[in-house]
């Protein structure tokens, strides 16, 4: 009885993100696809929150049992917000999948580097998306045509670098070989070209 009305507002729930989710992209302006996604996942708990705690029919089930019930609809609409909208819009992956299709199944593998820097580029408007998302954050801010760290931007970048250097594979698969090149990707950069700008 407890679970199959447990089940249903579940249900209930997963409508109404999906329901919510739709309205929000088709119908208002997004800043970023990750943060609005969350938001669609907030409104829809509390939603159906509002119905588990007020309709008559959940009322077999304990206020702790509804509580972990919104815990677990904030959870899984964060799972969401990650594993489905905002993988698809910035997967470098699906668009590898997505640009095969488009180019009847099949590229030569020597091409990716020229479809990755002369059309993925293009096509998804990276840079401006990238950046967006960034000023957004508030890890960035641009003036005079530079663009600067802040200090929000700088102790994300010195926790990532440390991350990356310290707790990323030593011994990861690439094309064939096993690696550590993506544990320190700037060991192999020149040094600093002219299009650094003071902060």
């Amino acid at each position: 009885m407890k679970f199959i009305r447990a089940l249903t507002a579940s249900l209930f729930f997963v409508a109404v993100l999906l329901a919510v989710y739709h309205a929000h992209i088709t119908y208002f302006k997004v800043n970023v696809v990750f943060y609005s996604a969350i938001l669609d996942a907030v409104l829809a708990a509390g939603v159906a929150g509002a119905v588990l705690f007020g309709m008559r029919y959940f009322r077999a089930l304990g206020g702790f049992e509804k509580a972990q019930l919104v815990l677990i609809w904030l959870l899984g609409g964060y799972a969401f917000a990650i594993s489905v909208p905002t993988v698809i819009d910035r997967s470098l992956s699906f668009y590898i999948l997505e640009k095969l299709q488009q180019r009847g199944g099949g590229i030569q593998q020597a091409a990716f580097e020229a479809v990755f820097t002369q059309e993925y580029m293009k096509e998804h408007r990276l840079v401006d998306v990238r950046l967006t998302e960034q000023l957004a954050s508030g890890t960035i801010v641009i003036r005079n045509g530079c663009v600067l760290l802040t200090p929000k931007g700088r102790d994300l970048a010195t926790f990532s670098r440390y991350f990356r250097l310290h707790w990323l594979p030593k011994q990861r698969l690439l094309m064939g070989q096993y690696n550590d090149d993506l544990t320190d990707p700037f060991r192999a950069s020149g040094p600093a070209p002219s299009y650094t700008c003071g902060s």
